[in-house]
């Protein structure tokens, strides 16, 4: 069910490997361009609810009734420009019954003028399989375990 569960995350992130600029760097969710340093390497600041909102809509194609999601957000990387990955909670109904409740997420957001202007689920996972994704964003120095 795990491994499922992981396929059907990975193949709805449709989006290219980000590559590293000279002015920003690039961290992707699934490390596939040899990222140097991990977000949580950057400050870090609280989400506006605009960031919240947009964290939220890439998050709800993953969910069922996703008006009824409650979110535990963590501080975003203060990246001026470029890729940088998230990762928070959500307490929402799963098309799996097994991950009812609180879900672990990891999101790869663009920031544009130090804003996040957009984002794309990378993996979200409940029950036991929400070490998998604390696994993954604790190798980018991130713990949605943090949020409030």
């Amino acid at each position: 069910m795990a491994v499922m569960a992981v396929a059907l995350a990975l193949t709805a992130c449709t989006t290219a490997p980000a590559t590293p600029t000279s002015t920003s760097s690039s961290h992707d969710i699934l490390g596939t361009n040899g990222a140097a340093a991990p977000s949580g390497n950057l400050a870090q600041r609280e989400l506006t609810p605009q960031e919240k909102k947009i964290i939220a809509a890439a998050i709800a194609p993953s969910i069922r009734d996703p008006s009824s999601a409650k979110y535990k957000w963590t501080k975003i990387s203060m990246l001026p420009e470029g890729s940088t990955n998230y990762c928070g909670m959500v307490n929402a109904k799963s098309p799996y019954p097994a991950y009812n409740g609180w879900q672990t997420y990891i999101v790869e957001a663009t920031t544009v003028g130090g804003m996040v202007s957009s984002a794309v689920v990378g993996l979200i996972a409940g029950g036991k399989d929400a070490a998998i994704v604390a696994k993954m964003c604790a190798k980018f120095g991130l713990n949605p375990n943090d949020a409030t």
